[in-house]
């Protein structure tokens, strides 16, 4: 099904379709965050894997991370650094985070601010969405909406994407945050982090 921005907005904030759109990395197969278990349905995802919270801004994603003062500094730091960016943290959630989103480990949750015109555009009128590739589990990432809506044909696309929209295959680069005050990286994707010693 293909839709306008606005149409994907409010199917998006309905919580009752799928909708998907470009992303600075594949395109993102998303969902409002209390409806996440859409996304596992839809993929034949596992449980065990979570899914992302993406937003519009820094500020509107804090609100689903718990940490001291001191670490939400060392976040915002970083987020400063590479937001808009393929970077995704893994940080303590907060009581906000609805259950679905990572039903096996409730107590973490991973978060970015893509880099690209059209999510952000999505992501500012929506507000944060749960997020994932746009792909049946275990395969690789769908690149186009065409290929997407052969093979998600209830998921509400993207009509247009400018041709001049440049894309990453590679998914995001993803870090945990740990408790001794450090990153551990997850999954290295297209950012490489440094680290300050």
């Amino acid at each position: 099904m293909k839709g306008s921005i606005e149409q994907l907005v409010a199917a998006a904030t309905s919580g009752e379709t799928l909708i998907s759109f470009p992303t600075d990395t594949v395109p993102a197969l998303a969902v409002r965050p209390d409806k996440a278990k859409l996304i596992f349905q839809a993929k034949q995802r596992s449980q065990q894997k979570p899914l992302i919270l993406m937003g519009a801004t820094p500020a509107s994603l804090w609100p689903y991370v718990t940490g001291t003062a001191k670490e939400r500094k060392a976040w915002q730091q970083v987020a400063d650094q590479y937001w808009p960016g393929a970077l995704t943290l893994v940080l303590p959630a907060s009581a906000k985070v609805p259950r679905a989103m990572n039903p096996t480990d409730p107590t973490t949750l991973g978060i970015r601010v893509p880099n690209c015109e059209i999510a952000l555009e999505i992501l500012q009128q929506t507000g944060p969405l749960a997020t994932t590739s746009a792909n049946l589990s275990g395969q690789s990432p769908l690149l186009t909406m065409t290929e997407i809506e052969a093979q998600f044909p209830t998921v509400l696309i993207l009509a247009s994407v400018p041709s001049t929209l440049t894309s990453s295959t590679i998914p995001s680069t993803v870090v945990q945050w740990q408790p001794e005050n450090q990153w551990n990286v997850l999954r290295q994707g297209a950012v490489k982090l440094e680290f300050e010693s």
